[in-house]
């Protein structure tokens, strides 16, 4: 029945998920295309032309598309969670107030996840976006940047200045082959090489 319920709850988000990802999507692209045209002041008005005209409509649609499916999940998780948390303090033998106690953490559990899933999906958007219009002016390199604090993981401080090909990303973490940005967390970002006109 919980299964059900949740599952009505997250048809009711569907919507407003779709809206809030639409937005954050087309800031996100707005950014992108001026911070390429700032660059393109430099650039030949052919370029220009190029970077304005880039296809990433269909990047958009799938960033979209993704982060709906990601943030109408943590109803789900969260619901599975207190039904995880029941079964075993039941088989555990464990008092009720110390499985509220668990419960009530969920709600701390559910809103790092989303601010996860924020964090991380600004930044793949963005470097989504960059990889299609520097793709489509005929970039096949990028080099890794880092965000240039303290905060930058070991593993990203090691793959700054270097270069890469836009569809052969670097092991940024062990086991995990990523673009910058393109990971939890990550606050890396592409800076596409540009072929000499």
């Amino acid at each position: 029945m919980l299964q059900a319920i949740l599952a009505r709850y997250r048809a009711t988000l569907t919507p407003w998920a779709e809206a809030v990802s639409r937005r954050m999507v087309v800031e996100i692209a707005a950014r992108d295309e001026r911070a390429w045209m700032r660059n393109a002041a430099n650039m030949g008005e052919s370029l220009k032309r190029e970077i304005a005209t880039a296809p990433t409509g269909e990047t958009m649609r799938q960033a979209m598309a993704a982060q709906v499916k990601l943030i109408t999940s943590l109803p789900t998780e969260a619901g599975q969670r207190v039904h995880d948390l029941v079964i075993a303090g039941i088989s555990e033998g464990r008092r009720a107030e110390d499985i509220a106690a668990e419960i009530a953490r969920t709600g701390e559990v559910t809103k790092s996840r989303a601010t996860l899933i924020a964090r991380t999906e600004v930044g793949r958007t963005s470097t989504e976006l960059t990889k299609s219009r520097a793709l489509h002016v005929g970039s096949t390199h990028f080099i890794w940047r880092t965000a240039g604090d303290s905060d930058v993981r070991p593993s990203h401080k090691k793959l700054n200045g270097q270069t890469f090909r836009w569809d052969e990303p670097p092991e940024c973490d062990p086991g995990h082959y990523a673009l910058p940005g393109c990971i939890w967390n990550c606050r890396c970002y592409a800076e596409p090489i540009i072929p000499e006109a």
